[in-house]
């Protein structure tokens, strides 16, 4: 069965991966609106950022996350001196840095949906003396609910299974950054293959029953189709 210290490796891994869903759908719900309707010529190099995490091997961009959050670069430095602690090797470094890891998971389902409203509805409720705010919460976040449900649980089940990226970032320390695939990883590596079936089972579970919600509420819906 599951020791101390795997429930509290299970219990980090589902807090780390609600905060940056959290964060994810404040930051990315802008963003997606603006790459559906942006008009401008070099709007693919955005898409290409937001994308690269897709890509990218998962140790790649943790390193270079690493030397972002170090406390020899400036936004380390600023951080210690605003929060007074280290942004690598923190919970907090884990966060931002799941963040920018499951960017893509949250972005593209949300501008898929934005884009398959269309403009209609939003120019019928302008004429009729909508403001944009309230075009938005009125119209747009109704019609775009799949998409939102979408990027809510693929954003929350892709951060489930980082390994590389808290990895670099959080290294492993119980309690603070040893989140559970960590925890499996250390496992299989001292031969303690029982208590690594026991919290990969956990996960796989947990991910499984996610990804039929989102088919059971959205059958129609590709949605782990990452182009327009």
């Amino acid at each position: 069965m599951f020791s101390e210290a795997d429930l509290v490796a299970l219990f980090l891994t589902l807090k780390l991966a609600g905060i940056s869903t959290l964060v994810l759908l404040v930051l990315g719900t802008p963003l997606a609106w603006w790459l559906a309707n942006s008009q401008w010529r070099f709007r693919f190099l955005v898409e290409a950022m937001v994308a690269l995490p897709l890509v990218l091997p998962p140790t790649v961009l943790g390193f270079y996350l690493l030397v972002a959050f170090s406390p020899s670069s400036l936004l380390g430095q600023t951080f210690a001196a605003v929060f007074g602690q280290s942004l690598a090797f923190s919970f907090t470094g884990l966060v931002l840095g799941s963040v920018i890891y499951s960017l893509p998971f949250v972005i593209q389902p949300l501008q898929n949906a934005f884009v398959a409203i269309g403009t209609r509805p939003i120019e019928v409720a302008a004429s009729l003396g909508a403001s944009p705010m309230d075009r938005f919460c009125s119209i747009v976040v109704p019609l775009a609910r799949p998409g939102f449900l979408s990027a809510m649980i693929l954003g929350f089940a892709h951060t489930l299974g980082e390994f590389g990226v808290v990895l670099m970032i959080g290294g492993n320390i119980p309690g603070e950054t040893q989140v559970a695939s960590i925890a499996i990883y250390q496992h299989v590596e001292s031969l303690q293959l029982a208590s690594a079936h026991w919290l990969s089972s956990a996960l796989l579970v947990i991910s499984f029953a996610l990804l039929i919600i989102v088919y059971a509420a959205n059958p129609k819906a590709r949605v782990l189709r990452w182009s327009k």
